[in-house]
């Protein structure tokens, strides 16, 4: 018999979360009382490396310390707010928006009922245009435990929201920025990981910001799923999501918005931020495909040059990318089931 390689041994998970967090939540031990020595074994976290100001541990370790201290201080804000949150106060608050016909009722109740739990914090859905935030506004020093609490706590809050909104909708939801009222910190590398897209230090309050479209999406979740979510619901915090269900609204935009730059699949992908292999397969989730876009987005153009202009149909086989008129006709009528000139005579006037 052949002589069969080893299986190649699985790639260790990067080392991205900074041990300032790991510091914080060892601090919240010191806070009341308790030792973190058994949360730290757990998490294979040595007191010598606690210590070393660059050192950065993987997103399993974040998991299980983080875990395992809001366990047994039973408080999930780990010391952050005047009171505590028990264990399951997010689970709780998870639930009680479940029912929510869309995400954007779902936010809105988890804030205000957030509110009713801590009120070091005001959480606010902010809708300004096409674009959404949610902000928090600080009631309470909550660096009265340190400036690296408070950091926790913002950004502890915002992925917390983050993560259940993209769980809600089972989706991922792109950023367009996140802000946040500090300096940037020493592991400013990190908040990439932790918030992609734009970032904005020394902001007037935190606050995370996206397309306002997701918050018109159902909730795909139901008291089943919530269920299987609560026995790791940690894990929300960095979980990447294949889907995303605005794509296709987002794909039409980008080719509308920038024809010269989306004439093909490399050029949409890099305008969405995605690779072309990513949007072909996110796509094809969608039932769609880019050509498809591509041929709604021109007949759309198409009929409104006709419809609002007296161009030549020449002029408008050109504005909508097409090399020749003859071309342009003969997929027209396959869009329309009539030529360009047909369709412009049979508008009312």
């Amino acid at each position: 018999m052949p002589v069969r390689s080893p299986p190649a041994a699985p790639a260790q998970p990067a080392a991205a979360t900074p041990m300032a967090f790991a510091r914080v939540m060892v601090a919240a031990y010191e806070l009341y009382g308790r030792s973190p020595a058994n949360a730290l074994k757990l998490a294979q976290i040595t007191p010598s490396r606690l210590q070393q100001p660059e050192a950065r541990i993987t997103a399993r370790q974040m998991e299980v310390l983080s875990g395992t201290a809001m366990q047994e201080l039973d408080d999930e804000a780990l010391g952050a707010f005047s009171r505590k949150l028990p264990w399951g106060s997010y689970g709780m608050l998870a639930r009680a928006s479940l029912s929510a016909p869309d995400l954007g009722v779902a936010l809105k109740r988890w804030c205000r009922h957030h509110a009713l739990l801590a009120g070091d914090i005001a959480l606010k859905l902010v809708i300004t245009g096409d674009s959404a935030a949610i902000t928090i506004e600080e009631r309470t020093d909550l660096a009265r435990h340190g400036q690296g609490a408070r950091e926790f706590c913002l950004v502890h809050v915002l992925r917390n929201i983050h993560g259940l909104a993209c769980w809600y909708i089972d989706s991922r939801i792109p950023l367009q920025g996140a802000r946040f009222p500090f300096p940037a910190p020493p592991h400013t590398e990190a908040y990439a990981l932790m918030f992609p897209g734009p970032l904005r230090f020394d902001a007037a309050q935190a606050e995370l910001r996206f397309d306002a479209r997701y918050l018109a999406l159902p909730l795909r979740r139901d008291e089943k799923a919530l269920q299987h979510m609560l026995q790791r619901a940690l894990p929300l915090t960095v979980l990447q999501y294949r889907r995303d269900r605005l794509l296709v609204q987002q794909v039409r935009q980008a080719l509308a918005a920038h024809p010269d730059q989306a004439h093909n699949a490399d050029g949409v992908a890099a305008l969405l931020n995605i690779s072309a292999r990513t949007l072909h397969r996110q796509l094809k989730e969608e039932d769609a495909t880019l050509q498809q876009l591509k041929d709604e987005v021109r007949c759309e153009r198409a009929k409104d040059l006709l419809y609002r202009s007296d161009k030549p149909v020449k002029q408008v086989a050109a504005a909508v990318g097409f090399l020749n008129e003859k071309s342009f006709t003969r997929a027209f009528r396959a869009w329309t089931g009539a030529s360009p000139g047909e369709f412009r005579k049979g508008l009312p006037g």
